[in-house]
Formats: C-alpha cells, sequence, structure tokens
C-alpha cells in the first residue's frame, strides 16, 4: 500500500478521482449482470489510479465479494465509504434518533465505537456519520426521526461522542447532511428541490455549530452536501451545487473533503440534468460526485464536463490534493479498539432499550394491567397483506425494521387476554368499520402507529383516514394509549389521549415500548423537539 503523487496523476486519472465509484445492482432483475459489469469497470479504474473512492451499499448481496475485489485491485488507500447512519449488521439502533432519545454521551460514544468496529471488519474505512441535521419543525422524508434533536448544544455534545467513538474505532466520518438548515415547504429532496430562507449568520449560529465544533476538535474528516437551496445565500443553486454555500464551511477553515449526496435525486437532477450537474458539483467545491448509478456513465460525464470547460484545472487539482490528503489519514489511521466486547454489546443494547419516552396525564400509571382485555389496533404498510382473519399472511415492505407480525406476538406474550387487529396506513371502509364495531367488547383500545417516510414517499403524515378513525373513537374517550414510533410531529394531528408512548424506528425500540406499557422496564427516553399534544 502506498501514496498515490499528485505529480504524477494525469488529467484522466484526476477526473476518477473526485468521483466515488458506486458498486450495486443498476437492474434489479438482470440477475446482476449489471452488477458484474459496474464491479469491473470500477476495478479497472482502481488498477489504472483512476478512482479516489467507492460507495458500497452494506446491504447488497454480493457485498463481500465487492470489498475483497476492491482491496485485491488497490494498491493505494482508496476510501470504501458507506452510510451508517442506524448502525451496522447485527448492531443497528431505531434510526439515528434513538441515540438522541437516549441522550446519554456515552451510549452515543459506543454507538460509534461499536460501528466503526463493524465498518472496519466489513472493509469500509470511511462512514457518513454522524447526522448533524438540527430542526425543530416538521421535516420531510424522515428528517426528524434520523436527528439527534434540536438543541444545538446537546446535539453537538452526543454528536462529538459518536465521532469520538467513530474515531477509536478507526474510520474516517462524513457529518451530514451540510449545511442543514430548516425545511419550511417539507419537500423531499429525492422528489424535489428542497428550499430553505435561513441566511448565512442564522446558519452559522445554528445549523453549522455542530461541524464548527466538532472541527475544533478534528471530529470531522468531511462533509456530505444537500440539494437544498439557501435563497438567501444563492438564489440559483442547492447546496451540492453552490460555491458560495459550500465556502460558509471553507471560510470557516474546514479542509477536509465534500462529498455530494446521492445525484439520482429529482433534488438536483431535474432541474440541473444528469450529466452538467456532476461537474457543477465538483467546480462548485465537492471533493467527490455520489452517482448512485453507473461507474462508467459517471466517468465519461466527468469527462465530457471537464472537455466543456464546467470543471477547471485549478478547481481539479484543489479536489485531488484533498482526496489525496484524506486516503493519507486512512493510511495512518490505526485504530485504538478492533474488537467489540460483551460490554460495548450491553451498551450498544441500551440505545434501544433506554430510548422510549412516555408522556402521561397527571395521576395516571404508565404501565397498565397486563390481565385485562385490550384491542391493540396496529398499523401495518399498505403493501402488507391481511387475510381474512385479521392477521398479515405477507408483508412485503418492512425496510427491515417493521415486522408486524413480531409485534403482534409480542402483544400477545404481554398481554395474553388482548387481541391485535392489523389495518393499513390508509384502512379501507371496512377495516374502519370492523376496528369500530369489533373493538367494543374491551377494556381499552390502544394504537401503534408508525411515521418512517422512506425516500420518495414524501411524507411522514399519518394518513387522514387514521387520523379520522382515531378522532372518532376519541369522541367518546374509547382510546388509553397510542405508542407511536418515528417522528412525534404527526401526532399534533390527533385528539387528546391519556397515554403516550414514543420510541424510534427499529424493532427493538417496538418491543422496548410495549414491555414499558407492561410495566416490565422504566421510559427513560427524552423527547427531542418541542410537540405540541392536544
Amino acid at each position: 500500500m502506498k501514496e498515490l503523487k499528485f505529480e504524477e496523476l494525469t488529467t484522466a486519472q484526476k477526473l476518477g478521482m473526485v468521483m466515488a465509484g458506486i458498486i450495486r445492482p443498476l437492474k434489479p432483475t438482470d440477475n446482476y449482470e449489471s452488477f458484474d459489469e459496474n464491479l469491473e469497470y470500477t476495478l479497472e479504474l482502481i488498477r489504472n489510479h483512476s478512482l479516489g473512492a467507492v460507495w458500497i451499499p452494506p446491504a447488497i448481496p454480493r457485498r463481500k465479494e465487492a470489498i475483497a475485489k476492491v482491496k485485491e485491485a488497490a494498491d493505494y488507500p482508496i476510501l470504501i465509504m458507506t452510510d451508517v447512519e442506524n448502525g451496522l449488521g447485527e448492531y443497528r439502533i431505531g434510526r439515528h434518533n434513538a441515540i438522541g432519545m437516549a441522550d446519554k454521551e456515552e451510549l452515543a460514544y459506543t454507538f460509534g465505537k461499536v460501528t466503526a468496529i463493524t465498518a472496519r471488519q466489513m472493509g469500509y474505512n470511511v462512514v457518513c456519520a454522524p447526522v448533524l441535521d438540527m430542526q425543530n419543525k416538521w421535516g420531510a422524508t424522515g428528517t426528524n426521526i434520523r436527528s439527534l434533536g434540536c438543541d444545538k448544544y446537546r446535539v453537538t455534545e452526543l454528536a462529538k461522542a459518536e465521532a469520538e467513538g467513530l474515531r477509536d474505532g478507526g474510520v474516517l466520518r462524513i457529518g451530514k447532511h451540510y449545511p442543514g438548515g430548516d425545511n419550511p415547504l417539507r419537500v423531499d429532496s429525492h422528489m424535489a428541490e428542497r428550499y430553505s430562507e435561513m441566511t448565512k449568520e442564522e446558519l452559522l449560529d445554528y445549523s453549522l455549530y455542530p461541524y464548527l465544533e466538532l472541527m475544533k476538535d478534528d471530529l470531522l474528516d468531511g462533509i456530505m452536501t444537500a440539494h437544498c437551496k439557501f435563497a438567501n445565500i444563492d438564489s440559483e443553486y442547492p447546496a451540492s451545487l453552490s460555491k458560495k454555500v459550500i465556502d460558509i464551511i471553507r471560510e470557516q477553515g474546514f479542509e477536509g473533503v465534500a462529498i455530494t449526496d446521492a445525484l439520482d435525486m429529482m433534488g438536483i437532477k431535474a432541474k440541473f440534468g444528469d450529466t452538467r450537474s456532476k461537474g457543477m458539483c465538483v467546480q462548485a467545491g465537492n471533493e467527490f460526485i455520489l452517482p448512485w448509478f453507473s461507474t462508467a456513465k459517471a466517468y465519461r460525464d466527468l469527462t465530457d464536463c471537464y472537455n466543456e470547460g464546467i470543471i477547471t484545472d485549478e478547481r481539479l487539482d484543489e479536489a485531488v490534493r484533498r482526496i489525496l490528503a484524506a486516503q493519507k489519514k486512512v493510511l495512518e489511521m490505526t485504530p485504538k479498539y478492533t474488537e467489540i466486547t460483551d460490554d460495548d454489546a450491553t451498551q450498544f443494547a441500551r440505545i434501544n432499550s433506554e430510548s422510549v419516552h412516555a408522556r402521561v396525564d397527571e395521576g395516571l400509571d404508565i404501565a397498565i394491567p397486563c390481565n385485562k382485555k385490550y384491542f391493540f389496533v396496529m398499523l401495518v404498510h399498505n403493501e402488507s397483506e391481511i387475510n381474512d382473519m385479521g392477521k398479515v399472511s405477507v408483508d412485503t415492505f418492512t425496510n427491515g425494521w417493521y415486522f408486524p407480525t413480531r409485534v403482534a406476538a409480542k402483544i400477545e406474550e404481554l398481554f395474553p387476554n388482548s387481541y391485535v387487529r392489523p389495518i393499513y396506513q390508509f384502512p379501507t371502509n371496512h377495516q374502519n368499520c370492523n376496528v369500530l364495531q369489533d373493538s367494543l367488547g374491551y377494556d381499552d383500545v390502544i394504537f401503534i402507529t408508525f411515521a418512517e417516510a422512506p425516500a420518495y414517499t414524501g411524507s411522514d403524515n399519518l394518513t387522514h383516514r387514521i387520523v379520522a378513525l382515531i378522532k372518532a373513537m376519541q369522541y367518546t374517550g374509547r382510546i388509553s394509549t397510542v405508542a407511536h414510533f418515528g417522528n412525534p410531529f404527526v401526532l399534533e394531528e390527533l385528539p387528546h389521549i391519556p397515554r403516550i408512548l414514543m420510541g424510534s424506528v427499529g424493532a427493538d425500540n417496538i418491543d422496548a415500548a410495549l414491555e414499558v406499557l407492561a410495566g416490565k422496564r422504566e421510559a427513560k427516553g427524552v423527547l427531542t423537539y418541542d410537540v405540541n399534544f392536544q
């Protein structure tokens, strides 16, 4: 393994350096022919010293093979990147907000440490974390459930602890999604360009506060730029394409690398095109583009942009020098810890179990008697299939965290005299009718709800039909409890509920919340946003 020398790189090699080659199937139905083609092209770039980084999603089949081949092909410290917002492998938490809700710096550190050790064992040397987004208003596409909270001081303390754990586990850290900011129109940047009216001064005072504090302690190796336009700073380009926005942190002394968020998003692609936008991102101040699809096309696009003069030699050289500096960091990096201890695993599990928050009326217990008859109404994804017996027979869209059959089994274990009725997020009239009719013979009604907003769904609201059902039942005070997971702001739409449990988007968080409801564990979590409950 050796450092590449800037003076020895040709322009063609430099153009490959400013790219995170993506290794993943390009078409889900082609029996991985596109995966093999994309992998081989990427490996050829690496052998020619013409690629600065690779991005390999951890969940794809053949990940181990891809990373092994990248390491075999590279005789220089190429950056091997991935996202780790909620952990890796068997060590996963309820999205990112579980750390904020658990609200303990030692647990944030453990998350970083365990995640970094796992990442290195899998072959990664760069991770996109911590998430530094903050806002105390409605977000879009799960911004709130990904964020550590809205208090800039507390977010910074937790993010520092996480970044220290990542450092001690031996990986470089990419903070995201620069520069933060609010999202008043609640736009999902996967679907359209986000927009904010925050000024440079407001960003420096609030959204960029964690970035600047991490920089002081040398805990920020890079940033991921967002597809959000800050109209009062740059009225034409989103942050990922805006020199004015990227320069804000450069003016504060930041010398790490900047990588774009995925360039397949409509927040950039619909307005600026698929080819020219890649060159514009580099010229604006990003060291890396993240194409998300074909590595070969991305390299051709960058070459075309250079030939058209969109990327200047001066900017290309600046970007490559920063990339080589990051690669040198990887080469010199010595992890403090390389193995996950039993104590680490125990601490990690506490993040999920201690991130359940409870809000109850005065004089009301958090726990309910386990021997009474409860009617549980459990939301499931519309993509699930519910059979005639009211059970989930096929669950086709769990997104890796929500397993209705597991939730139902946990309820039946803790509350054996109860019944679980699944209904869709957008329920049919028959489902609403059955819930209203069949719940009459039970002591209390309890709703299990979630708001996760995966990419390209645009919103994490509860549907109007679910809200209407809850309102109808609560006119006569029939609902004692809502256990909710994900964006807490959706609860502002509901009528007064005497007992509300809140957790993160994760299977273990649901188990922990149900155990809190059964009196088998304490609700230790904090609410990281100011929610206006009725």
